[in-house]
């Protein structure tokens, strides 16, 4: 008899914590991660009777909560951040694996026009036709944020935009697409798609994305160190792909 892949994941991690009793692990992750990890929680838990208690924020939030002693089983950080700790002694060396990666896109309130965004030119044109520009307030340490700030210095308008721009401190720019006080959202590709009322208008032009990368990490005091290993394991096993796929992401 032959068995799939999901069948012989799920396999590995029930005997990998047989035995043990049901634990429940802390997984900190970056925002735009999170609905990776939501939809790989279920797997996760029905194969072992282990429990997740997720909690997110941005890659700066998380950092300032890790550095002020917040205690954590599993975190989901960008690859520097998840090197800091290894060198540290906060994460398990030879723990950091990537999980996936997640491009810049455009949005707008779903039933608006769609402008065009397809080369550089199109969309400096698009940002300065628009009445209102969202984005992540790069001051709350979201890499989106920082990405797009740094981004409309290097296209020249910067000073263009700045009185028509609204910043969201964490959270969804989509909140203020959907809202109406903003025209033009930009955003991490997966927090665009995951939610109603907007349109995801296309992906930055190729001369200009930037790919934010995601490596998961084991907590040097995790209280339950196979779990969360088995944690681990769901999220860089078979089923991460067409999750990844379906929450606007890729493979890292």
């Amino acid at each position: 008899m032959r068995f799939g892949t999901g069948l012989l994941l799920a396999a590995a991690i029930g005997m990998s914590t047989q035995g043990a009793a049901a634990a429940e692990i802390k997984v900190l992750t970056t925002g735009a991660f999170k609905q990776v990890v939501v939809a790989l929680i279920p797997e996760f838990e029905k194969a072992t009777g282990h429990k997740v208690v997720l909690d997110n924020g941005t890659v700066g939030q998380l950092i300032k909560r890790v550095d002020g002693g917040e205690t954590f089983d599993v975190l989901v950080l960008n690859p520097r951040g998840i090197e800091n700790y290894i060198k540290t002694g906060k994460i398990v060396d030879g723990t950091g694996a990537r999980v996936g990666k997640v491009g810049v896109g455009v949005m707008v309130k779903a039933g608006a026009p769609a402008p065009d965004v397809s080369t550089v030119d199109k969309f400096k044109e698009t940002l300065l036709k628009a009445k209102t520009v969202g984005y992540i307030d790069p001051a709350s340490g979201g890499s989106s944020g920082i990405y797009v700030h740094g981004l409309l210095e290097k296209l020249g308008i910067a000073e263009q935009i700045k009185p028509k721009a609204r910043l969201k401190r964490g959270g969804h720019v989509s909140d203020l697409v959907v809202s109406g006080e903003v025209e033009v959202g930009i955003h991490q590709i997966s927090e665009i798609v995951s939610e109603k009322g907007v349109t995801l208008v296309g992906p930055l032009p190729a001369a200009i994305q930037n790919y934010t990368t995601y490596v998961v990490g084991l907590s040097t005091a995790a209280k339950n160190a196979d779990a969360a290993r088995a944690f681990i394991r769901v999220l860089t096993g078979p089923s991460a792909p067409a999750v990844l796929k379906s929450k606007g992401m890729e493979g890292a």
